[in-house]
């Protein structure tokens, strides 16, 4: 037992927790925009894992991790624009389309990886981070907590910004009523299309920056399939928190300590088979959802798409 209170294995566990929460705290506040505009977006996965990819080859080519995210944060958003123009534009099932986006984006990520790529397998240089003065010296937490890219400590000022977004601006107004009243909304003079377009492309967004840190930060490198469900795990952080990106926070970290426990546990020199350590994040999400996911109240119009004049 004293072995897990050791300095090595609690910032190993802190500092992996951290890097792995990021990419699914991302997909899960861009997944919880569209849902609020009564969006389900299937294919933030494929979102995710083509801002790897984009995010990936544009920090190699370009030596800079900031290009990269930029280059991811498009690739999602481009992703994004092929569901909002089938989904909401033109009012196709958002479960089918986003599964057949996600399939495509792998197979295409794949082609083109292996096409440029192909028996090099490069990787890109550690991220230097910046640690933040002060906080990064503290003893055992602070290289942990306090040492990440700044994409981190971004993603996490996110969170209060998107809470005072939902619930103290027009904007947050208007993507309530594109999910529960898109009718009303329409009737006030708001544009249902065009709000939830915003919405898709913003969780296009957050999602393809999410994919170019799993790429670029947590791996160093790209490999087809990379994120792994990490998108579908981003879904399941939405509906659970149902609106209160704080929750998302929770639930990416708890997440990350799951994901992130078997490099920990190996730093520490405990002999636990690894399938048994990698199985812990999943069992953690079917017991979530177990206990969580009868209370969860989702926007009544989700997964509708929205034709002027229907009831």
């Amino acid at each position: 037992m004293h072995v897990l209170l050791t300095e090595a294995f609690l910032t190993s566990l802190t500092f992996g927790a951290v890097t792995v929460a990021v990419p699914l705290l991302l997909a899960g506040l861009g997944e919880q925009i569209s849902e609020k505009a009564g969006v389900l977006n299937i294919g933030i996965e494929g979102m995710m894992l083509f801002g790897a990819y984009l995010g990936f080859t544009a920090a190699y080519y370009s030596g800079s991790f900031a290009l990269g995210f930029v280059a991811g944060g498009l690739g999602g958003a481009a992703v994004a624009a092929l569901v909002m123009l089938l989904c909401v534009r033109h009012g196709l099932n958002q479960i089918v389309i986003g599964i057949a986006v996600t399939l495509g984006v792998q197979g295409l990520t794949a082609l083109l990886y292996f096409s440029r790529f192909s028996g090099s397998y490069p990787r890109l240089e550690r991220d230097p981070g910046l640690p933040l003065l002060g906080l990064s010296h503290i003893p055992v937490l602070g290289s942990g907590l306090f040492s990440h890219d700044p994409i981190v400590y971004l993603s996490v000022i996110l969170v209060p910004a998107l809470r005072l977004l939902f619930r103290s601006s027009q904007v947050g107004l208007n993507l309530e009523a594109a999910g529960n009243a898109p009718a009303a909304l329409d009737a006030a003079g708001i544009d249902v299309i065009g709000t939830r377009s915003l919405a898709v492309l913003a969780t296009g967004l957050l999602a393809g920056v999410g994919g170019a840190y799993l790429a670029n930060v947590g791996a160093g490198l790209f490999v087809p399939f990379m994120t792994r469900g990490s998108g579908f795990i981003g879904i399941v952080l939405a509906m659970l928190a149902q609106g209160r990106p704080l929750w998302v926070l929770l639930g990416a970290t708890l997440f990350g300590v799951s994901l992130s426990m078997s490099t920990a546990l190996q730093v520490a020199g405990i002999d636990i088979p690894t399938d048994l350590v990698q199985m812990l994040p999943f069992a953690v999400v079917m017991l979530v959802l177990i206990v969580f996911a009868r209370h969860s109240v989702l926007p009544r119009a989700l997964g509708q798409p929205y034709v002027r004049g229907d009831r």
